[in-house]
């Protein structure tokens, strides 16, 4: 079966799945006593993306609840705000 290329180098050509391999392998013999300091700073710096961006779709959450409740006015109830004022009534008679 033959698999495509994996990564393109000028200067080496492509690699295949073999080679890619060969190279892991060499990269984990050269830093192998980094890689759980490189894996534990690459988590920690998962998460605080992750709490970044949960932290900007809060705000966004909440500046859009408060620019909805903003533009409604509570309506008052009838039995606590009676109104003051008179109520028009037309007059009985046509004007003169």
């Amino acid at each position: 079966m033959n698999m495509p290329p994996l990564l393109g180098l000028p200067f080496f050509g492509t690699l295949g799945p073999q080679e890619v391999i060969i190279v892991a392998v060499i990269a984990l013999l050269l830093w192998g006593k980094k890689l759980p300091e490189v894996a534990r700073s690459l988590g920690k710096g998962i998460v605080e993306f992750k709490r970044g961006v949960q932290g900007i779709e809060d705000d966004a959450t909440r500046s859009t609840y408060e620019a909805d409740t903003s533009a409604k006015r509570p309506v008052p109830d009838d039995d606590e705000h009676q109104s003051t004022a008179s109520r028009f009534e037309p007059p009985d008679s046509p004007p003169t």
